[in-house]
């Protein structure tokens, strides 16, 4: 990958973790952000960084073995990006993020494990698919990584108990649309709990997943 190229991926990861804090998606120096590069290394967000205040120059960029090329020490939970990395070859970007509903719902002691949000939207289930849980670790154990390569093959996206989503797209901007979409599904599970709401049935939810393959 050609240093142009590297610096565009690196301004992109700074856009759109702006927006992402502006909007109450992630706040403090929470939630980072990869993305895979061409010669199977990735660039990360800096540990204790905010992502409203990205400097790009200071991103981390990382070699195939997860050394430091340049750039500031990586996030604390980059053993969680290369752990989605290393079962999902075709995905080429990572979010993680604290975000406020979809934390919400990993905090809630009656939602299935195995699918923590029902198919209450065709977008939702286009872009995010069965979110399974994963449970509780200590940040920065290293066994939350093992737990979330357990599941990563067949999820593009894991909802971490007590923490938030890890979502992987086949870019930087579909993974960051999926994480959208996620939370939002999220907000709504949560307004319609008590109501009995009609999801999609799994002759939908199948129709959708057959014409909108994910990553």
């Amino acid at each position: 990958m050609s240093v142009h190229d590297a610096n565009r991926l690196r301004e992109q990861i700074a856009t759109l973790g702006k927006s992402l804090f502006d909007r109450g998606l992630t706040m403090g120096s929470s939630g980072n952000i990869s993305v895979r590069l061409d010669d199977g290394g990735w660039l990360m967000t800096p540990t204790n960084a905010c992502l409203g205040r990205l400097d790009p120059a200071r991103i981390s960029r990382l070699d195939r073995d997860g050394r430091l090329l340049d750039g500031d020490a990586p996030t604390k939970e980059s053993f969680l990006h290369r752990a989605m990395y290393d079962e999902r070859p075709q995905s080429g970007a990572i979010v993680h993020l604290h975000s406020t509903h979809s934390v919400a719902v990993s905090c809630l002691p009656d939602i299935d494990p195995c699918d923590c949000i029902p198919p209450l939207t065709a977008y939702y289930v286009m872009r995010v698919g069965r979110l399974p849980l994963v449970p509780y670790h200590i940040p920065g154990d290293p066994a939350l990584g093992d737990a979330v390569r357990g599941l990563a093959g067949k999820h593009s996206a894991v909802l971490l108990a007590n923490h938030g989503p890890v979502v992987a797209g086949k870019n930087l901007e579909a993974a960051v649309y999926a994480t959208e979409e996620l939370e939002e599904t999220a907000k709504l599970y949560l307004l319609l709990r008590g109501h009995n709401p009609r999801g999609l049935t799994p002759e939908q939810v199948a129709e959708l997943e057959a014409r909108f393959p994910r990553d």
